[in-house]
């Protein structure tokens, strides 16, 4: 008895220790000449020698590399359970362009180039297009569909919660126009650095799309006329819209959405 009590209590803490490997790195960026915080969250397998399928997480306007852990600190949890490597960079208030006004914030090419690049030469990663995924929450949302949409090359599916999908009708918020300048002088800067401008390079079935909002969120407007946009253009995407607002709470609960939509996605 004394013996199997031993073993049972060693059976539990092993499972205890059991855990993804969570590290902040520093990923060079060549096109901004800097080094790049980066999460990322690589499964407890990842030392048997497995591969994952990965997804980005791109944080919103204010926050940074450690946002998403943060927000959801069950993500270490989750990419075992489900086997995906998680990848958080930080963006400061780029908008995840490549900003024609400040050559210190090229981000679309961080984000879609270079770490890519750096997670597949040095992660147990799948590095196929199929086994990529990108998401983000309110300037992270519009981050993910951006590059997403601009490099379906790179990514398979793509999440937005809460994402400002459009952002002319919020000219003087959250540090845009220190990328594109000022609207009355750049409009056409702004109409081209839109998400939902983008979708004239965009056909039925080359992304996976999830797109959800809360019903009391600012950017829900502009989110039912992305999914309008979509569905005019017949463009096969799935749009959830829940109760809500634009906070930590509402986006604690939709992140588990997404993963379980890439999770699919990974395993067709």
């Amino acid at each position: 008895m004394k013996n199997l009590f031993l073993f049972l209590t060693l059976f539990i803490l092993s499972i205890g220790m059991k855990a993804s490997k969570i590290d902040t790195l520093r990923v060079y960026s060549c096109s901004m000449d800097k080094n790049v915080n980066v999460v990322t969250v690589v499964p407890d397998g990842a030392s048997k020698g497995e591969k994952y399928p990965v997804i980005y997480l791109l944080h919103g306007y204010s926050g940074n590399h450690g946002s998403w852990i943060r927000l959801k600190p069950e993500l270490a949890q989750i990419a075992d359970s489900q086997g995906l490597i998680i990848v958080c960079p930080d963006g400061l208030s780029s908008w995840y362009w490549d900003s024609p006004k400040n050559k210190n914030m090229r981000y679309e090419t961080f984000i879609s180039s270079e770490l890519v690049e750096y997670v597949d030469k040095n992660l147990p990663s799948l590095p196929q297009r199929e086994k990529r995924a990108i998401c983000g929450l309110s300037m992270g949302g519009h981050g993910a569909l951006w590059n997403a949409i601009r490099h379906k090359d790179v990514f398979g599916a793509v999440g937005s919660t809460s994402g400002g999908v459009d952002i002319r009708p919020f000219p003087n918020e959250w540090e845009m126009a220190t990328q594109l300048g000022k609207l009355d002088e750049n409009k056409e800067l702004w109409n081209s650095h839109t998400v939902i401008n983008q979708l004239d390079s965009l056909k039925n079935g080359e992304l996976t799309m999830l797109i959800d909002c809360g019903y009391d969120d600012f950017f829900k407007q502009v989110n039912d006329n992305l999914h309008k946009e979509l569905m005019d253009r017949k463009i096969a995407h799935e749009y959830q819209v829940r109760p809500g607002k634009h906070d930590g709470e509402y986006w604690y609960n939709s992140i588990d959405y997404h993963i379980l939509f890439f999770s699919k996605y990974f395993t067709k």
